[in-house]
């Protein structure tokens, strides 16, 4: 591979706007990719691959290259040295890589990769609160698994389409997709491509969704006709699955504290066919106070630390931080105690994360069904998914039943 300057400096500005400003990097990317209308799909493909990659082992390679945070453009051009040296690619002969140690890079590499946090490159007390809650053999597998790049998926449509017909569709516009045995809606992609341009997205046929997260609106049990809650519906992603299995019969109601990201879900909604949906901003106690014993089902998509997904967010590991933890696990009972209110007797609850701490998961369960407030409920099944095992996102997701 022959490294071009103008994608290299790209490169270096987003790790810059990441690293130094605190900016997310799905972000930083999207308008990095807008930056020369002349880049082809290859090239927008190497300044998100490459700062995605660096955004990952940013650790390792700040070691390895031996700087430290903040990172100047000459640290940030060390670090992409590393980079290119351990993926083999010949460094050409620009200022930036004068005297490069390569040998040197490769044997600090070989002697780092003999420590976890390093060789999976987190912060300490990731790996303490990892090794604590999951022990050294699951989470030595599972952090390892969460740096590997992760599939694309696609979730069918089944309101406009079947996974048949939706294969066939993309294979037409030259995207070939595979069935994933277990994931009724899911498609996977053969092959990396940008599936938002294609003229099956603008017609709504298909959500990119991992196939972790297609099992939670499954796990509701949800039937057409049912009024169905989405309390943290967030962009809508599992809000607009609930309306396919409802079938567009009956009520969605997406709920989140921003009215932002429902505003994005209306839109999705439209391009979806989805009639269903109500949408309310919680602005207090009031909206939910509406719905209390109106509810047949009831989804609690909690807020968590997202260490299932570190490998589709991998700047999260670099913003996270030990006290948010210990927030976001009051939030959480908080949540499930409050919204747990909206369940009508005989009805159904889901609370689900993406992270694969049983703090933030069975425990949350066990702590809410021992309280007063889930005296009246009974847990039926929970599924524990991590990616080392299922291949796919970490996830928790628990099936409670209010009693009669």
């Amino acid at each position: 591979m022959r490294l071009h300057r103008n994608l290299c400096f790209a490169v270096i500005d987003g790790l810059t706007q990441i690293f130094n400003e605190g900016q997310y990097a799905d972000k930083v990317i999207q308008q990095l990719l807008k930056r020369d209308k002349r880049w082809g799909a290859r090239d927008r493909g190497f300044v998100a691959e490459t700062t995605y990659d660096i955004v990952r082992w940013k650790r390792l390679y700040a070691e390895i290259a031996e700087v430290k945070a903040p990172y100047d453009r000459d640290n940030l051009w060390r670090m992409f040295a590393v980079w290119a040296t351990l993926k083999g690619i010949k460094l050409p002969d620009w200022k930036y890589f004068e005297s490069t140690p390569t040998r040197k890079i490769k044997g600090r590499f070989d002697e780092l990769s003999k420590i976890r946090k390093l060789r999976e490159s987190i912060p300490d007390w990731i790996d303490a609160v990892g090794l604590e809650e999951l022990g050294e053999t699951k989470w030595t597998k599972e952090i390892a698994m969460q740096n590997e790049k992760a599939d694309v998926i696609l979730r069918t449509n089944t309101l406009k389409t079947t996974k048949d017909q939706l294969q066939n569709l993309l294979a037409d516009e030259g995207i070939d997709t595979e069935f994933i045995k277990g994931y009724p809606s899911a498609l996977k992609l053969t092959e990396r491509a940008n599936v938002f341009v294609t003229e099956a997205f603008k017609k709504g046929l298909f959500e990119v969704q991992d196939a972790s997260s297609q099992l939670v609106a499954d796990f509701l049990d949800v039937k057409p006709g049912m009024k169905v809650v989405d309390t943290c519906a967030g962009a809508g992603g599992k809000t607009l699955h609930l309306a396919a299995l409802t079938q567009n019969k009956g009520q969605v109601i997406a709920m989140d504290i921003y009215e932002s990201k429902l505003k994005k879900l209306k839109i999705r909604a439209r391009r979806n066919g989805v009639h269903n949906v109500d949408l309310k901003v919680i602005d207090s106690t009031k909206p939910i106070k509406k719905l209390h014993n109106k509810a047949d089902r009831v989804l609690i998509d909690a807020p968590c630390s997202g260490l299932g997904v570190l490998r589709r967010n991998p700047d999260a590991k670099w913003k996270l931080e030990p006290e948010f933890l210990d927030r976001i696990r009051i939030t959480q009972q908080e949540v499930l105690q409050q919204y747990s209110k909206m369940v009508k007797p005989e009805g159904k609850l889901v609370y689900a994360t993406c992270s694969v701490l049983p703090s933030e998961n069975e425990k949350q369960v066990q702590a809410f069904l021992n309280s007063e407030g889930g005296a009246n409920f009974a847990l039926i099944k929970d599924k524990k998914i991590l990616a080392h095992v299922h291949g796919f996102d970490g996830f928790y997701m628990a099936l409670l039943e209010r009693k009669a």
